[in-house]
């Protein structure tokens, strides 16, 4: 056995913050902004344009109001009929090209928020797939999926209409103020004389809508992961009648849903509308003011005409920006949740030296893996071990049992073996190497489980087994079928390989999802064999069936396996008895029947009450 690796520290990091609640943050900031727009890089030509397009189309709008006023002051003004239809027919086409303009603007903007929203998505998957189980174990379900959903949605929203909708009204408000400007500067510094009534009004109810949105937002993802965690759990939930209860507790979340929501739009329901009435009352003041002007023969109606054509170029956005104000916090808050995701770090990483697990197949005729425990404390919470100097050795080809009592510490042991976790102190080594030391992908590779919980995906029997080998052929998944002896069990289903599952396996019984799985795992041929309760879905007729194919499924693997029926462990090579964490007894079955131990005792209760021993 070479030399183990020297130890490595492991650092640990900071609880995800995905399990705390945010406080006191801008929804409005410019980094969050920076980072979002920094998604459309791989599409800069598209959105370049598209802001092109933008530009242009927000100095159409105006534009067509100045050339109206133009016709007005001009040829109707004037009685000049022989040049009204040349400018009516230059009005129409402006018209037709601004329409135009705004197909491909809106056209664009759809297809570049679509890009960046696939964009996000996939990077959220990539980066949830790549995190440890402890994560999984701290975030629940429902938050994840409302990141991928609610909050990119929002995103979207923020991308394809926020911005450059915003573009658009910004910029037609700066084009009419400049018209305005250069048309009677008297007049506009009425218009100027609106803008810290304006901020006021803005600045008064932005604070409000921030905290609203913010709070409407983390509630729906606390509605979310409590649909999705009571759908995971219906069978507990009808089986103890916790209907009722459960629909109140959902009811009472779906209320505060809807009032932080119906908090936010009290607030937009105020603050827009004070925002129109603000303009109403400034366009009667330029009435009265211009209209005073044309009396007094200061200015010309075609003039007073065309100011009054932008004045409201200038107000009509007013309201369209406080709505996409309302539709820019709920996107920020979805991309400052967005971003917190993808932030979050692994508890722990491979190392950037790790090198790949070698595979000595075929060249070895017992191919099992070493896996050896020096010392091995390990804690899911700091400072709550749940192992504790735990040592032992797996030789190639042997199997491990793990008896003890439910939270003895037997499942964390083969969470270590399959580097699911990093231990808190001691070592783990893995033919030779300290397991920090090698890649977890090389790995798993080489690994096989069949776990209490048979999860199954969506597809059929055929697409299950060979989830570890994809390229293997129908033959070879039969084959493996037959190897277990229970070939007949999978072509008595209504379409043999071919069935659907349905979700999570529903189509199946609890016994055949567990042979899918256990032919899922000698498909694969792995090199370390994990069997956590894996017989416990399987009634006495099947389980008999099994034990001759699962004894030719052990040979030459190292396997570990976790039972409470010790007629699956009567054949293991070593059998450790777990108390507390600790390793009490170790040996052969037949060594701990005859020293009159914890294990004897556990077996003797077992015998006494029928089991198969």
């Amino acid at each position: 056995m070479s030399a183990p690796a020297p130890k490595r520290p492991l650092t640990l990091v900071q609880r995800s913050p995905e399990t705390e609640r945010d406080v006191d943050l801008r929804p409005l900031e410019w980094g969050l902004i920076r980072r979002l727009l920094g998604f459309t890089r791989p599409f800069a030509f598209k959105r370049n344009f598209l802001i092109a397009l933008t530009v242009v189309r927000a100095t159409q709008l105006p534009a067509l109001a100045w050339l109206a006023s133009l016709i007005i002051a001009g040829p109707i003004t004037r009685h000049e009929s022989s040049s009204l239809l040349g400018w009516v027919a230059a009005y129409a086409a402006l018209g037709v090209l601004t329409d135009l303009i705004f197909h491909f603007r809106q056209r664009l903007a759809l297809e570049l928020g679509e890009a960046v929203v696939s964009r996000l998505r996939g990077d959220i998957f990539a980066h949830v797939q790549r995190m440890p189980m402890s994560f999984f174990h701290r975030v629940k379900l429902g938050r994840i999926l409302s990141r991928v959903t609610s909050d990119v949605e929002a995103l979207r929203v923020g991308i394809q209409d926020v911005f450059f909708v915003g573009i658009v009204q910004v910029g037609s408000m700066a084009f009419a103020a400049v018209v305005m400007a250069c048309t009677d500067w008297a007049l506009f510094l009425v218009v100027l004389a609106m803008a810290p009534v304006l901020w006021v009004i803005s600045d008064r109810f932005r604070g409000r809508l921030s905290q609203a949105t913010r709070d409407a937002q983390e509630s729906f993802s606390r509605v979310t992961a409590t649909l999705a965690e009571s759908i995971n759990g219906i069978r507990v939930t009808q089986g103890f009648v916790r209907q009722e209860t459960n629909a109140g507790l959902f009811r009472s979340l779906i209320a505060d849903h809807a009032r932080y929501n119906m908090g936010a739009a009290r607030s937009s329901a105020i603050m827009v509308p004070l925002l129109e009435l603000n303009s109403q009352f400034f366009v009667a003041i330029l009435l009265l003011l211009g209209g005073w002007r044309v009396l007094e023969g200061r200015t010309e109606i075609g003039v007073l005409i065309t100011f009054f054509l932008f004045a409201n170029q200038f107000f009509a956005p007013i309201q369209v920006l406080g709505n996409l104000y309302n539709q820019a916090l709920v996107a920020m808050a979805g991309a400052e949740r967005v971003f917190r995701l993808l932030d979050t770090k692994p508890d722990w990483e491979d190392a950037p030296d790790a090198v790949a697990l070698p595979d000595p197949r075929p060249h070895v005729t017992a191919p099992g893996i070493q896996v050896e425990f020096r010392n091995v404390t390990f804690a899911y919470e700091q400072g709550r071990p749940v192992l504790h100097d735990v040592s032992f050795t797996a030789e190639p080809g042997q199997t491990i049992a793990l008896v003890g009592h439910t939270g003895s510490g037997k499942s964390s042991i083969i969470n270590l073996a399959a580097k699911f976790y990093l231990p808190t102190a001691g070592e783990v080594l893995v033919d030779g190497r300290e397991i920090r030391t090698l890649t977890s992908g090389s790995l798993h590779r080489q690994t096989g489980m069949v776990q209490q919980q048979n999860f199954l995906f969506g597809g059929t029997v055929l697409d299950n087994i060979r989830f570890g080998r994809p390229g293997a052929t129908e033959d070879e998944v039969r084959a493996s079928v037959a190897r277990l002896d229970c070939l007949d069990l999978i072509e008595a289903l209504p379409r043999g390989l071919h069935t659907e599952v349905g979700e999570r396996g529903a189509g199946l019984s609890a016994g055949q999802r567990q042979l899918v799985c256990f032919a899922r795992a000698l498909l694969a041929d792995p090199r370390l064999l994990i069997l956590d309760e894996a017989t416990s879905a399987i009634d006495a007729l099947t389980e008999a069936r099994l034990q001759k194919a699962l004894l030719a499924l052990l040979a030459g693997r190292t396997s570990f396996v976790v039972a409470h029926r010790l007629s699956t462990i009567r054949h293991a090579d070593l059998v450790l008895v777990l108390d507390q964490g600790r390793v009490i007894e170790r040996g052969t079955h037949a060594e701990l029947l005859s020293s009159n131990g914890h294990y004897a005792v556990l077996y003797g209760q077992f015998t006494r009450m029928g089991g198969r021993g």
